[in-house]
């Protein structure tokens, strides 16, 4: 009987002890509003470095999740068939789809042509880049406007000889890890 009390008191202060040493070894304090705020800015900063070599290399694909029209209307669509590729001085538009065939044999259209009027926009407050440029290819010469964000979204208005008006919704990946795949050259 008095081993066992004995027993007891040593895990009960054994048990003492490891709360104790939990709670006062505990450092894992939330971080107040401003440092999360700050530690979120420092990290823009650094994918806007990051992102803004990317651009001014010329080497990268703007992966589309969604395709959406002039009047708004937006679709979900595959990143490996719809894409914009920049490998400068060339450069590839393709639209494509999962369930059909077209023009590039992958349900849609594929431009591939020169890139002109490369230019870089920085802005430094927002921590985005605006890329405007031009793609000559045998179908038609489009301009492109390119918005990104530091946090990696992208989004590429496309306009050409004709009043419509098609935009690339998703992310830049770079160029050689990309994983799209190429419809044939439409015409």
């Amino acid at each position: 009987m008095k081993t066992m009390k004995i027993y007891m008191a040593g895990l009960l202060i054994l048990t003492g002890l490891f709360i104790i040493s939990i709670n006062g070894n505990s450092q894992d304090v939330k971080p107040d509003k401003k440092s999360r705020k700050e530690a979120r800015r420092a990290e823009m900063e650094i994918n806007f470095r990051i992102l803004d070599s990317l651009l001014y290399n010329g080497k990268y694909v703007l992966e589309a999740d969604y395709l959406q029209n002039k009047y708004g209307s937006r679709i979900f669509v595959s990143s490996t068939l719809n894409y914009i590729r920049v490998d400068m001085p060339k450069g590839v538009l393709q639209t494509g789809s999962d369930t059909r065939l077209g023009y590039n044999g992958v349900g849609g259209v594929t431009a591939e042509g020169n890139i002109g009027d490369y230019k870089i926009t920085r802005n430094l407050k927002n921590l985005s880049c605006t890329v405007t440029f031009n793609l000559v290819t045998n179908i038609g010469s489009y301009n492109i406007i390119l918005f990104v964000s530091a946090d990696n979204n992208a989004t590429a208005t496309i306009s050409g000889t004709t009043s419509g008006r098609l935009s690339w919704n998703g992310h830049l990946v770079y160029l050689d890890k990309s994983r799209v795949f190429k419809g044939y050259n439409s015409i």
